[in-house]
C-alpha cells in the first residue's frame, strides 16, 4: 500500500516541483518537461566531506564511488543499448541514480553530467532513501533537497542534535542564511541500511529476458550467513576486507576540529569488494582538487610518461627545444600540480589492490596437490587441488553472471632441469584463458587449454545451426541479423529460463569446494627426480575479447590486466620415482 501511494504522489511531486523551478524562468514555464529538479536538490559527497572527511577518504576509491565513471561501465552500456534500444535507462538507474533523477540522457558524455552524477552511488544514494524496495532492479526513490534536509543513517542521531544543540560552540548553519558549516538539520533512523535488504535493489539485477545479471542476492538467502544472521554489510564494511569483524571505533563527523561522538562505532565506506578501477588517475578516486580540470583536460594528462614528475620536468628544462604539450599542459607548474593529484590517487589505489587481495584470499584457499596415484617416470601424473569458498555469504566469484569475472587456476610443472614442461591456465597475447572465446586459439596461434579450470559463467545460446554455444551476452547473434532482446512468449518460470538461453553456471557456492583435476601425459615425465608444481588463483573483472567487443581502447586493456590479481601462490616440490 505504501509503494502504491508512492507511485500516486510521485509524479505529482514532479508536476509541483516543475512549477517551482520553472516559476522565474519563461522558457521552462513554456516547456511541461523542463528541469524539474537543480542540481543543489542533491547534494555532492563533496558537502559531505566537510565533516565527514574520513568517510569521504574510504567512498572516493570504493566501487561505488567507480560506479558512474567507468570506462568499461559505459562501453557496455552503450553496445547493449546499440543491439537493444530499449534497455534506455536500465543500467545507468544503479550506475548514476542521482543523475537519472536529475533528468540527465542515458547517452550523455561523462563530461557534460553533473559532479554528483559522476559520484555514482553517492552519499545521498543511500543516505536519502527512507523505503525498503528490494528486487526493483534500482528503481528507488531518492529524496530531493538541499544540504540541509534530513539524512537517514543506522543510529538514531543522538549525535547530530547534541550539535545543534550546541551549534555556537560547532560553528554551524542548519537553514539558509545562518553562518557556519552546513549541515543537515536531522538524521533519521531507518534500520533497513544496516540490512542486506537495503543492497538487493542494485545488487540483484534480471532483464527482459528473464537472465539474472546480478545474483548475489538469490546466493545470499540461501547461505550460512543468511542463517546466522550475518548482513552483507558486516563483511563489506568491516574493519578487515571480507570478514564480519567488529566495527572501528571512531567519530562519524568531525566539526570543526571537535569530534562528534568519539567512542561511537565507525563503518567502512570502503565497500570492500573484487572489482577495480582502469580510468585514468587524474580522474578517478575522486579528489576534491582534480575539479580545478575538466575531464577532457585530464584525459590529455601522459600520467605514464611521467608528467609533472621531477626527474621528467629536469629532462625538459635541458632539452634544447620542449616537446609538444597540450595547451592546457603547457606549463610545468601546472604539470607539477597536477602530478601531486596524480601521486595521491595512485596512493589510494594501491591501498585499494591491498584490500583487494586481503578480500580475495580472505574469501578463498586452494589445498593441494594431491596425487592420485604415486608419481612415477614414464607414466601418467593425476593429481587434483582443492579450491575452497570460505565465504558464507555468496558464490565464489559472486556478483555478475557472464562475461564476468574471471577466476580460475594456473598450474605449472617444472622438472629436475628447472623447465617448464606443461601447464594449464595460461594465457595468449593479450591476457586472456586459452578458452573457446580466445583470439589466439581460435587463430591457431596456440593450443586450447583442455584441462583449464574456470570459475567463470558463461551464458550459453542456442542458434539456428547446431546446439548450445557459448556466449558473453545473451543474445543470439546467428537467429536475427539485427539481434534484438525479446522477451519470452512464456513465463520464464515454465522453464525455469528463457527460450534459447541458459547460463552454465561454475561458481563455487558458499562453505563449498570444486576439484582441480589435471593429468600430465606420461611422455612428458621423462626421468626419476625431483619436480615441482606451482599453482596460484588467478583474477580479474573482464575478459579482453570482451573488453575488444564492447570497443575498449589500449589504454583500459592495459589497465586491466594491470589489476589481475594472483591469490595464493605456492610451490611444492615432490619426487617421481623410477618405474
Amino acid at each position: 500500500m505504501k509503494q502504491l501511494k508512492k507511485a500516486i504522489l510521485f509524479p505529482l511531486l514532479l508536476l509541483s516541483a516543475t512549477a517551482l523551478f520553472a516559476s522565474d524562468d519563461p522558457d521552462s514555464v513554456m516547456d511541461p518537461h523542463g528541469a524539474v529538479y537543480s542540481e543543489s536538490d542533491f547534494p555532492s559527497a563533496s558537502q559531505c566531506a566537510g565533516c565527514h572527511q574520513q568517510i569521504y577518504d574510504e567512498w572516493s576509491s570504493s566501487n561505488h564511488a567507480y560506479a558512474g565513471i567507468s570506462p568499461m561501465f559505459h562501453k557496455f552500456e552503450q553496445a547493449i543499448n546499440n543491439l537493444a534500444p530499449t534497455i534506455d535507462h536500465f543500467c545507468v538507474r544503479c550506475h548514476m541514480s542521482v543523475g537519472t533523477a536529475l533528468g540527465e540522457g542515458r547517452e550523455m558524455p561523462l563530461w557534460e553530467r553533473s559532479q554528483v552524477s559522476r559520484e555514482g552511488v553517492t552519499c545521498i544514494t543511500c543516505h536519502r532513501v527512507s523505503d525498503s524496495y528490494n528486487k526493483v532492479n534500482g528503481e528507488r526513490y531518492i529524496a530531493p533537497g538541499d544540504i540541509f534536509q534530513p539524512v537517514m543513517g543506522s543510529s538514531d542521531g543522538a549525535g547530530l542534535r547534541n550539535v545543534i544543540d550546541k551549534k555556537a560552540a560547532y560553528r554551524v548553519a542548519t537553514a539558509k542564511g545562518e553562518r557556519g558549516a552546513k549541515i543537515h538539520n536531522e538524521a533519521i533512523q531507518f534500520e533497513t541500511l544496516d540490512q542486506s535488504e537495503f543492497c538487493v535493489s542494485c545488487h540483484q539485477v534480471a532483464v527482459n529476458l528473464g537472465i539474472k545479471l546480478e545474483v548475489v542476492w538469490d546466493q545470499y538467502r540461501d547461505s550460512p550467513a543468511h542463517a546466522d544472521g550475518v548482513q552483507c554489510q558486516e563483511c563489506h564494511m568491516s574493519s578487515v576486507p571480507g570478514i564480519p569483524a567488529a566495527k572501528e571505533k571512531g567519530s562519524k563527523a568531525v566539526i570543526g576540529r571537535k569530534k562528534v561522538d568519539p567512542k561511537g562505532s565507525h563503518a567502512n565506506h570502503s565497500f570492500f569488494g573484487p572489482g577495480y578501477p582502469i580510468a585514468h588517475p587524474g580522474i578517478f578516486p575522486h579528489h576534491p582538487d582534480a575539479a580545478d580540470w575538466s575531464m577532457e583536460e585530464w584525459l590529455e594528462f601522459d600520467y605514464r610518461a611521467g608528467w609533472g614528475n621531477e626527474d621528467f620536468e629536469e629532462e625538459i628544462e635541458e632539452l634544447d627545444e620542449e616537446p609538444e604539450f597540450p595547451e592546457v599542459w603547457s606549463d610545468s607548474s601546472d604539470r607539477e600540480d597536477a602530478r601531486e593529484i596524480i601521486e595521491e590517487n595512485l596512493e589510494k589505489l594501491e591501498a585499494k589492490k591491498e584490500a583487494r587481495k586481503q578480500l580475495m584470499e580472505n574469501g578463498s584457499r586452494i589445498d593441494g596437490p594431491f596425487f592420485l596415484a604415486t608419481p612415477e617416470a614414464g607414466k601418467n601424473l593425476k593429481f587434483k587441488y582443492e579450491l575452497h569458498n570460505l565465504n558464507s555469504g555468496h558464490n565464489l566469484p559472486s556478483g555478475s553472471l557472464g562475461a564476468q569475472p574471471e577466476i580460475w587456476l594456473n598450474v605449472a610443472l617444472i622438472n629436475p632441469a628447472g623447465e617448464t614442461i606443461w601447464e594449464s591456465g595460461y594465457v595468449d597475447s593479450v591476457g586472456d584463458m586459452a578458452d573457446l572465446h580466445s583470439a589466439d586459439v581460435r587463430a591457431g596461434v596456440i593450443e586450447h587449454d583442455d584441462q583449464l579450470f574456470n570459475l567463470q559463467t558463461k551464458f550459453l545460446t542456442t542458434n539456428v545451426k547446431g546446439t548450445d554455444r557459448e556466449m558473453y551476452l545473451p543474445v543470439q547473434f546467428d537467429v536475427d541479423q539485427l539481434p534484438f532482446l525479446r522477451p519470452p512468449a512464456q513465463p520464464v518460470s515454465v522453464m525455469n529460463h528463457p527460450p534459447f538461453v541458459r547460463m552454465e553456471a561454475r561458481s563455487i557456492p558458499p562453505l563449498g569446494h570444486r576439484d582441480a583435476r589435471y593429468s600430465v601425459p606420461a611422455e612428458l615425465i621423462t626421468s626419476p627426480g625431483k619436480y615441482q608444481l606451482a599453482v596460484r588463483a588467478r583474477s580479474r573483472a573482464e575478459p579482453i575479447y570482451f573488453m575488444r567487443f564492447v570497443g575498449a581502447t589500449s589504454e583500459m586493456e592495459q589497465a586491466m590486466n594491470e589489476w589481475m590479481l594472483d591469490m595464493h601462490p605456492a610451490t611444492v616440490e615432490f619426487e617421481v620415482e623410477e618405474r
